[in-house]
């Protein structure tokens, strides 16, 4: 389980940025975000085959806690720029 975190925790900004990108690039609605960052997270997840020996459900695994963990990432991030502002 442990290997499965810290692999969630290595493709985690991948899925931030990725989000972001594609948020800014397509003009996408801000409350798809969530959405779009479990469905990324799991792609990466199972896209990163060539990187990792773990089998294909601990990759799903994986991209799934990347995806929620860059989803919170993402609404701190916001809280933080409307606090700051």
């Amino acid at each position: 389980m442990n290997e499965v975190l810290a692999f969630a925790t290595v493709i985690l900004p991948i899925v931030t940025a990725v989000v972001e990108a594609v948020k800014r690039g397509l003009h996408l609605d801000t409350r798809y975000a969530p959405l779009l960052s479990i469905i990324l997270g799991i792609a990466i997840g199972v896209l990163a085959y060539p990187f990792t020996d773990f089998g294909l459900v601990e990759r799903l695994w994986a991209g799934a806690l990347a995806g929620l963990g860059a989803m919170g990432l993402f609404d701190l991030g916001q809280k933080i720029k409307h606090t700051l502002l």
